[in-house]
């Protein structure tokens, strides 16, 4: 019992949901509140994610009120920011504490927007064919990756990034083509850190997640993935109420169950993954409990403490530059 705490000592947590938010989905603790907690279990540092609003000026207000751990932000290109746009990278980088982590979109993808769903008389309709709104002036601006081409636009923001270090590029919620895409790039534009988020994990198989290991990428799996995910509403990302889905469509097509996410690590090697929480949503625990439960998943499938510890504590300090 003691261990799963004792594992939170120098533990990195890298998508944390803190505070402020849509009133109708609002968050389970504040930013202060969030690192606050995170220090007195002994943990080392965790990341602000914000689906609306870079989370750098957050994590520079905390820091200076908040002393004994490290808070870092970034900014997510949601439609927010009108989508892949360089101006509001180029911004988050010198915007408070500086963007740690430039992402690729959430809800707003077009992997994820194309199947966001509702359902009606107990079957799932997509969002873009049930609100022609909804396909006008959300869908029409969603986030894609060209699969054979670079567009001025992501290449300066690829070069920002390159330019930046200790900034890392998390692919965000795009579809697997797109995140091998966006690692390939990463290599061409010489970044060094780069993080597959776990919806575009959920994409690859296994063999592909090992290509992609291999060329240096970190894989992240969350605690929210497996306790919490599909059960309850989480993030609404959009005012309308209409637009909050019930269901996503053909996704996570490669995601295991969690005995399978323990065989899935095995066999890739936990030197390749990041464990966190993704937690903060008001029906769930707090992302400090989050981690805590985590670590007490993988000692009941038989995972060292030292493999738990990588994935906890070593791999996301190499993703920041901590180490």
């Amino acid at each position: 019992m003691d261990l799963t705490s004792e594992l939170l000592q120098g533990a990195i947590d890298i998508h944390v949901h803190a505070g402020p938010h849509l009133n109708s989905s609002p968050r389970r603790a504040d930013p202060f509140e969030a690192a606050e907690e995170a220090r007195d279990v002994g943990m080392r540092a965790i990341v602000y994610m914000d689906v609306f609003s870079e989370s750098c000026g957050t994590a520079w207000m905390v820091q200076r009120r908040v002393p004994d751990i490290e808070v870092y932000g970034g900014i997510i290109l949601n439609s927010n920011y009108g989508g892949i746009n360089p101006r509001a990278v180029k911004t988050a980088l010198n915007y408070g504490a500086g963007a740690k982590f430039v992402q690729f979109g959430t809800h707003t993808t077009h992997f994820m927007a194309s199947r966001e769903a509702r359902m009606v008389d107990g079957k799932p309709v997509l969002l873009k064919d049930l609100y022609p709104k909804f396909m006008e002036e959300e869908f029409s601006r969603a986030i894609r990756i060209p699969l054979d081409s670079v567009t001025p636009e992501i290449d300066e923001i690829l070069t920002l990034i390159a330019n930046s270090p200790g900034v890392y590029l998390n692919t965000g919620h795009v579809s697997g083509e797109e995140a091998i895409r966006l690692v390939d790039l990463a290599g061409t534009y010489g970044i060094k850190q780069v993080v597959i988020a776990e919806h575009a994990l959920g994409e690859l198989s296994v063999e592909e997640q090992k290509a992609v290991a291999k060329k240096g990428a970190f894989l992240e799996h969350s605690m929210a993935q497996f306790i919490g995910a599909g059960a309850i509403p989480r993030t609404h990302y959009y005012v309308e109420p209409e637009y909050m889905y019930d269901v996503v469509l053909d996704v996570a097509k490669h995601r295991p169950n969690l005995r399978g996410l323990g065989d899935q690590i095995h066999e890739i090697g936990s030197e390749h993954f990041i464990f966190s929480s993704d937690y903060g949503v008001r029906a769930l625990p707090t992302p400090v409990e989050g981690m805590r439960m985590g670590a007490a998943c993988f000692l009941d499938m038989d995972f060292s403490t030292d493999e738990i510890r990588t994935m906890m504590c070593t791999n996301p300090a190499k993703l920041l530059s901590l180490e």
